[in-house]
């Protein structure tokens, strides 16, 4: 079976989204950037021969997936429950990595479905993580109680999955996009993509 990919996303709001990019971008530049980062994340997940979700946390419509909206009280909980809601085997991933590819993502997918592997997590360079695949979504309420989006979120919710008894299989690390200087080096790492073209504008009219 192959795994379904859930895509968690913030409407790309202005002064709701990327927050951190500000200074030195506008709350409107930083929206740019999430909705471009937005884009090109679905546009690699759209290449994936699989079932695709949209969790977002707003009304939110795009083009070949199944919309869903987000519910619970946290991050973690966000998570939890829209995987439960996908059901599984499935890949979650955020917005905050616009370098990702097609085949990046099918890699994971094998990864997932090893026989020897119950969980796969994808570190972030700053401390947190970018994917979490599961075979079975109730493997997924592991994570419930973790602190997100603090330097310790990745060690954390590997310890987590292992406490669970859970054989866990770690992927490549990925940089997220939280400040200037993250979004400066992932744009460079794709320069034809809708992310850095917004990034390269929002330098150009500093």
């Amino acid at each position: 079976m192959t795994p379904s990919i859930l895509v968690l996303a913030k409407k790309p709001l202005a002064g709701r989204v990327k927050t951190r990019l500000c200074p030195p971008c506008s709350p409107a530049e930083a929206a740019a950037i999430a909705a471009a980062a937005l884009e090109d994340t679905l546009a690699a997940v759209r290449a994936v021969p699989a079932r695709r979700v949209l969790a977002v946390d707003a009304a939110y419509v795009a083009r070949g997936f199944e919309s869903l909206r987000q519910h619970g009280n946290g991050l973690a909980e966000r998570i939890v429950n829209a995987i439960a809601d996908v059901g599984a085997p499935v890949l979650q991933i955020g917005m905050d990595t616009p370098q990702v590819t097609p085949r990046l993502l099918i890699r994971c997918a094998r990864e997932l479905m090893r026989v020897d592997v119950d969980a796969v997590l994808g570190p972030c360079a700053d401390g947190g993580w970018w994917l979490l695949g599961v075979t079975d979504p109730a493997m997924a309420r592991a994570i419930r109680d973790v602190p997100m989006s603090t330097p310790e979120t990745g060690i954390l919710t590997r310890k987590a999955l292992r406490q669970a008894g859970l054989r866990v299989r770690l992927l490549p690390t990925l940089i997220d996009v939280d400040v200037i200087d993250d979004a400066r080096a992932v744009a460079a790492l794709v320069p034809g993509g809708a992310f850095a073209a917004a990034v390269t504008g929002v330098e150009r009219a500093a």
